[in-house]
Formats: C-alpha cells, structure tokens, sequence
C-alpha cells in the first residue's frame, strides 16, 4: 500500500470541507420545506441528561397522519448541526413518521459553554449520548418499529453503541470509515496534512479545533477529534485501534441495514463505505449507490443531501426503504 503524502500542501479551506460543501453548511436564506411552520410549531425541543451526566439536546417532529407508521431517529454527521436536517425531518413526518433529531455533545444545540470545556469523544456520544436518546424515544414512543437513520459517523454509531435497544432497522446514508488513503480523491489529496501536521499542532495547544476560524468543518471538541485522528490512522479504522470489544459490538448488531452511497462523495470512496459496513459481520446489508443524475442533480455529495431540494431523490431512495 503506497501511504506516500503529497509534495504541497493544498489550501487550508479546502481540507475535508470543500467550498461546495461548506456552502452547503452554510446556506441560510435557500427556501425550505419546513418554512410554512415555524421553528417552534414543526418541532418541540427537549433537553435530555445521559448517563455521564452532560446534557444533550434533542427535537421531536410529530406527523399528523394517522396511523403512524414509526419513528426515524437521525444521527448526524460530525459537525453538522440537528437543524440542517430539519427539511428531511419534515418531509419524513409527511410519509407518517414521528422524528427525532439530536445534537451530540458539544456540537450545536447541545453546547453549554466554549467547546473547550466539552470532554467527549467519539465513543463518548456512542456510550452516552445515543442511548440516552433511544431510552427517550423507547420511553416516549414505545411499540412503534424504530429506525435509525444514520449520517457519516452517524451511521458508525450503530455499531459502537453498548446495543441497538429499540431499533429495529437502519439506513446508512454515506458512511464509511475514514481510513485516509482510501477516502475519495478530493479529501484524499489533504487529508494528510490535517491527521499529520494540522490537528497535531492546533488541538493540543488550544484544547479543541478551531474549525470555525479555519473553515474546516466547525469547531468540535478535542477528544473527539484526537480520536478520529488515531482511528483514520489505521488501516482498520476504530476497530484496529480500539481492539477486540469494538469489533464485537460492531459484530453484535443484528438489524437489516440499508446502506446508501453517493457515487460523487468527495469524502467516502466506495471501498470506506464497504469496509465500514463489512464490520457489521451479523448484519443483513443492502447497499445501493445513487448517481445524481439519476436522480435529476449535478450534484449530491458527502453533505447537503438532507436540504430540500433533493426532495424527488428522497423520494426515489428513501421511500422504497422506509415503506417497505
């Protein structure tokens, strides 16, 4: 395997984010499905504690179609904050699903000071902050079928989680592990100077990353971006470095999982997205790559999917998924 780093360094603000994807993240005055209702009406906003104590705060977004078909759980990507799933939240209610979005801790809503302060890591949300928001949805929603929708890491939750508690199906929406020499070209041509020399010298000395200054991403917390760090380091991603207990909780999982690829992800090559879901080895796995021509776009990308405009793709791939 030829690891070898590029000869020059690309510009800091196109290092895992894109421009196309920042403006993605950032877009505020695009028209969006959810506008009829304010933020208030579509949603209720509940502050739940986990099991080390922080906080975290989640959104309920209720459908009035009768009867309910289920509840959709959404774990975001790293970064991207609950409300930018709120088109999707919506058109999800439309199909007859109750939804449940959250924030990990220290990441949007569920920052209570500088993030800093925040100590979790990635295992950290998997341990604390995915369990505390399936026991609201199982003590709240009990006896509806419960699916998780899993964004990037989101998806990586499922097999790190203790268990899967209440639910009983998933879909993956471009996950894949972040082995770096692996990731698809436009992160794979940066991704080294972020894991060797940029996070390295910028994490320790202020305690978090300053994505936020940088325009990488958005700020997020050291644990967790130290230990993406390690994991992305590895050939084998979290399981090689965290060993024999990862790898059987990953193995524990026992849901159908509906994997979704998109064929012009600047960050998940088709082989991360294989070799993530390859861990899930008690698993029954579908996996579908959308092209976004074949669904009426020039393009989808790593982030972004969840905004309005992509309704006829949601549509197209998800309906079949979620009503089948």
């Amino acid at each position: 395997m030829n690891k070898s780093m590029p000869s020059s360094a690309q510009s800091l603000n196109s290092i895992a984010t894109p421009s196309d994807t920042a403006d993605e993240l950032n877009t505020r005055n695009e028209p969006s499905i959810a506008d009829e209702a304010s933020s208030s009406e579509s949603s209720v906003e509940h502050k739940i504690v986990t099991g080390a104590g922080h906080s975290v705060v989640l959104k309920v977004f209720r459908s009035q179609l009768k009867p309910v078909k289920g509840i959709c759980v959404i774990a975001a990507a790293t970064g991207v904050a609950q409300h930018l799933y709120q088109d999707f939240a919506v058109w999800l209610t439309g199909l007859g699903f109750h939804v449940v979005t959250f924030d990990y801790d220290g990441i949007g809503s569920s920052i209570d000071r500088h993030v800093k302060h925040c100590n979790s890591d990635l295992l950290g949300w998997a341990n604390n902050d995915c369990p505390a928001v399936l026991n609201f949805v199982d003590t709240h929603f009990r006896g509806l079928e419960c699916i998780w929708i899993g964004h990037s890491v989101g998806g990586h939750m499922l097999g790190m989680m203790p268990n899967t508690g209440p639910v009983s199906r998933a879909i993956t929406v471009a996950t894949g592990t972040g082995t770096w020499w692996y990731n698809s070209p436009p992160t794979k041509r940066v991704a080294w100077f972020l894991w060797y020399f940029l996070v390295p010298l910028t994490v320790p000395t202020l305690g978090y990353f300053p994505g936020d200054k940088l325009n990488i991403m958005c700020n997020l917390p050291k644990g967790v971006m130290m230990q993406w760090r390690r994991w992305c380091l590895k050939e084998g991603y979290a399981v090689e470095k965290e060993g024999q207990w990862l790898k059987d909780r990953f193995a524990n999982v026992n849901l159908p999982i509906s994997a979704i690829a998109f064929s012009d992800d600047e960050m998940m090559s088709l082989k991360n997205i294989d070799m993530l879901h390859g861990q899930f080895s008690g698993a029954n796995i579908t996996r579908q790559t959308v092209a976004p021509k074949d669904v009426g776009h020039k393009r989808i990308g790593h982030i972004g999917w969840h905004k309005g405009r992509y309704q006829n793709m949601w549509e197209k791939v998800f309906t079949p998924l979620l009503l089948s």
